[in-house]
């Protein structure tokens, strides 16, 4: 008997673009700001990746995951995939709290140190994960040692 296999080709389709002052991210505060103009003003919590080449220079942008008012599910293989795809050298991690209060919860660090452990496998860098919450409030994980 013979089985059928699918043959699979990745790719990655462009979605659109967005305007920023900065090709390079060198600190947490124009990351946040890059963030916030992304996801601040959302009434649900979002995640995005900013992936970044070996010289820290945007290569894109991916939401990975839009959930509920307090929850976002996210999984490392989602957070990675689009870096795989990018080729990333590093990658900056952030979401919003639509609460305002930009304090990250447990959840939020135990998700961190995941990542971390996994991009440490996969050879690409968390540089930093971004908790963003109202007027310029945000909450650096790399800022505040823990990544």
């Amino acid at each position: 008997m013979n089985y059928r296999i699918p043959v699979v080709k990745l790719s990655m389709i462009r979605d659109g673009s967005i305007t920023t002052d900065r090709r390079t991210l060198s600190d947490s505060h124009s990351a946040a700001a890059l963030c916030r103009s992304i996801i601040g003003d959302n009434d649900r919590e979002e995640m995005l990746a900013v992936i970044l080449d070996a010289k820290h220079k945007i290569n894109a942008v991916h939401s990975i995951s839009v959930g509920t008012l307090s929850l976002s599910l996210v999984h490392p293989r989602e957070v990675f995939k689009a870096a795989v795809l990018c080729n990333a050298a590093a990658m900056i991690i952030a979401h919003n709290h639509p609460s305002g209060d930009p304090t990250p919860s447990q959840e939020d660090r135990l998700l961190t140190k995941r990542l971390r452990e996994c991009g440490e496998l996969m050879g690409i860098s968390i540089l930093d994960h971004l908790v963003i919450g109202d007027a310029d409030r945000y909450y650096s994980f790399a800022d505040n040692g823990v990544l």
